[in-house]
């Protein structure tokens, strides 16, 4: 098991979801509901504390397991909760993953997930041994599209019926980082 990280710029920390999260987690979804439910499966008019508890006991137990790396995105002054950022979907075969990312209302347009984008994707890379991690990102998220953008993502095609959110599919651009975009080398 990777031992549970705090990864810091100076401006933000991730570091794992702690169940005391869960109030603030739960304060953060509701308050960007708006802006969340159209790209995120996860994100609905119910969303519930309970929601916020179960998500935290699943993404502690897949760090634990080495399948998902879920970190909470907190601002480095003051500890406050901005959002998530995760490494999901990791092929240990393959030595890639997809990294998602998402930031409350009240804290966006600051920069915030481009600087957890960076942080996560580099854990992936040193401590994780990836080759690759991928940003996926529905053609309509024009917010989430700039932040692949600025942190240089390799943007790399469109791929059609990429992402579904309850009944309806959308398309996505698919984005790619690689060792070498952050002068590291690949480690074999």
């Amino acid at each position: 098991m990777i031992p549970y990280s705090t990864l810091t710029d100076g401006q933000v920390n991730l570091r794992p979801f702690q169940f005391t999260d869960a109030p603030e987690l739960y304060a953060a979804v509701r308050e960007s509901l708006p802006a969340l439910k159209p790209w995120m499966a996860w994100a609905h008019d119910g969303y519930s504390q309970r929601d916020s508890t179960d998500f935290i006991a699943i993404a502690r137990a897949k760090w634990e397991e080495g399948i998902l790396y879920g970190f909470a995105i907190t601002n480095a002054q003051n500890g406050s909760l901005i959002g998530g950022c995760n490494l999901s979907h990791i092929s240990n075969f393959f030595h890639f993953c997809n990294l998602g990312y998402w930031v409350r209302a009240s804290c966006q347009g600051k920069g915030h997930a481009g600087r957890a984008a960076l942080l996560a994707t580099r854990f992936g890379f040193e401590r994780l041994n990836l080759r690759r991690v991928e940003v996926v990102v529905a053609t309509g998220n024009t917010a989430s599209l700039r932040v692949a953008e600025k942190i240089g993502a390799h943007r790399e095609g469109i791929l059609r019926n990429r992402i579904a959110v309850g009944p309806k599919s959308h398309d996505a651009v698919m984005f790619s980082l690689i060792p070498e975009d952050f002068g590291l080398r690949v480690r074999v």
